[in-house]
């Protein structure tokens, strides 16, 4: 895989951890920096994906009212527990 280079600011005292981080591993602070990016992206580019999907599916019609699962939530715990309600699709 090809790499690049860019620039980045940061506060001087991530520069001293980043850079005590690598001495202590035995790895470059370019790597330690890309690996942080990479698991930033995949972690965040999943959660975004998620929220545009939810967004997507309410548009559609989607989804369960609200008092319908707050109905059920008061229900957890005892004797009559209610079912969990269901979405509706449109």
């Amino acid at each position: 895989m090809s790499s690049t280079t860019f620039t980045v600011r940061v506060e001087s005292e991530v520069k001293k951890r980043l850079e005590k981080l690598a001495k202590n591993t035995g790895r470059s602070r370019s790597f330690l920096a890309a690996e942080a990016l990479n698991e930033y992206l995949d972690v965040n580019e999943w959660q975004v994906a998620g929220v545009k999907e939810a967004i997507a599916s309410l548009d559609r019609g989607e989804g369960v009212p609200h008092e319908e699962v707050k109905d059920w939530v008061k229900s957890w715990g005892r004797k009559r527990e209610r079912p969990a309600p269901r979405r509706s699709a449109k």
